[in-house]
């Protein structure tokens, strides 16, 4: 039941389903209201808000860690991200759901992984652990250096994964917090040694001890999801998975989560929610925040948290999603690059997306309308969308293709 004010109240443990949807909008940033104009303040608000915001180099539309902004803010400008990353050091990157930008003030947090990243590959051999050393000296003394720029590293030896022994040796370097990330040329990575790159006040010996972060990093996810299962909030920075459980000899520790959320709701730090509809006990945030309606417009990237762990995204909204890149041609079902399009507080359509840089055009290679909602409405909200998002990508057109059963009210609703 929702206060006076829209706030869960701390003796309520009860969401209806609708409750929840608006819960996890509200929390993952959608119900801020887009300024006229958002810039750095923006990038930084979403950031701290979903304390990890994840890089992909997909870039058939635009790298998916400049969505995450506009689908909350409108247009921004996407250097702003670089700038708070690389020249400001507001942000560092490193693995928290995956490859991701996170707020400066995790890094103390992610100690105990870097700690057990050292312990789990203990077992190299002395070959490899001589060359690694080696990698690492010769950061030490040149500076910052992609992996193609080392002396001795080696050519790559595959066009996907196919990383040279010297691209090896730094990205378990970087793993075990023993190198960071200073920038990146033409997206490559460039490597560096921590005390060069993150503020010298982070990089003090003393942090919380692995339990300690991991508690604090659950707080954080709840916070950012909402509402979620034990399961689902673990997975929001993948807290004792089997990386981070994995020891000298090859196997993995135990979990040890449920224990973890037992003491956070002893601590009062965590409260327990039932949801309607679900089976499993969920948790949240005690300041949890349940808006009384919300009225989202967002094209959603499939790499935000909204989308992280479909279960989740099933359970909250009902909406079943599968990213399609990886899927053959042949057997996908919505398109290659398709991105939901959350209207009110539910997914209202999904449009696979293209900026063609060359033509300046952004391509809707096809549109659908999820079952159930006004097609109509949904054209109108979704054109003026993807007006905004051509814009941000200076991009002087948008086409639409005739796949989908949206596609054929969104060209009109796009025709000026």
């Amino acid at each position: 039941m929702a206060s006076a004010h829209g706030e869960l109240t701390r003796a309520s443990l009860h969401l209806s389903a609708a409750e929840a949807r608006r819960a996890a909008l509200a929390a993952l940033g959608f119900a801020e209201r887009k300024p006229a104009r958002a810039g750095i303040a923006q990038v930084r608000a979403t950031a701290a808000r979903l304390g990890a915001i994840q890089i992909d180099s997909v870039n058939v539309l635009a790298r998916a860690h400049y969505l995450p902004t506009f689908s909350r803010y409108g247009p921004y400008p996407m250097s702003a991200l670089d700038d708070l990353a690389h020249t400001r050091r507001e942000l560092f990157e490193y693995w928290g759901h995956a490859a991701c930008f996170l707020p400066i003030d995790v890094y103390p947090l992610m100690r105990w992984r870097m700690a057990n990243q050292r312990e789990g590959w203990a077992g190299l051999g002395r070959k490899q652990r001589t060359f690694i050393e080696s990698v690492h000296r010769e950061i030490t003394e040149r500076g910052a250096l992609a992996a193609g720029e080392l002396s001795r590293g080696g050519k790559s030896t595959g066009p996907w994964w196919g990383w040279s022994n010297g691209k090896e040796a730094l990205e378990l370097l970087f793993r075990e917090g023993r190198v960071a990330i200073a920038g990146r040329r033409n997206f490559e990575r460039l490597y560096d040694l921590p005390e060069r790159v993150i503020p010298a006040q982070i990089l003090q010996p003393s942090h919380p001890t692995a339990a300690d972060a991991k508690k604090a990093l659950l707080v954080r996810a709840a916070g950012a999801m909402g509402v979620g299962t034990a399961k689902d909030i673990a997975q929001y920075f993948h807290i004792d998975a089997w990386r981070d459980r994995l020891s000298a000899d090859g196997r993995r520790a135990p979990a040890t989560t449920q224990v973890l959320f037992e003491e956070l709701v002893e601590d009062g730090r965590l409260q327990r929610v039932s949801v309607d509809g679900w089976k499993q006990p969920a948790y949240a945030v005690p300041e949890l925040r349940v808006p009384r309606s919300i009225d989202v417009r967002a094209i959603v990237s499939p790499f935000d948290p909204l989308m992280w762990e479909r279960k989740w995204t099933k359970a909250v909204f009902g909406f079943d999603y599968q990213i399609e890149i990886y899927v053959p041609a042949p057997k996908r079902i919505y398109g290659y690059y398709v991105l939901p399009f959350v209207m009110g507080d539910r997914f209202a359509a999904r449009v696979d997306l293209k900026a063609d840089r060359k033509a300046s055009t952004l391509i809707v290679h096809a549109a659908y309308v999820e079952d159930g909602r006004d097609t109509g409405a949904v054209a109108a909200a979704l054109a003026a969308e993807l007006r905004s998002m051509a814009g941000w990508l200076s991009l002087e057109r948008i086409s639409v293709g005739r796949r989908g059963n949206l596609a054929m009210p969104l060209r009109r609703a796009i025709r000026p």
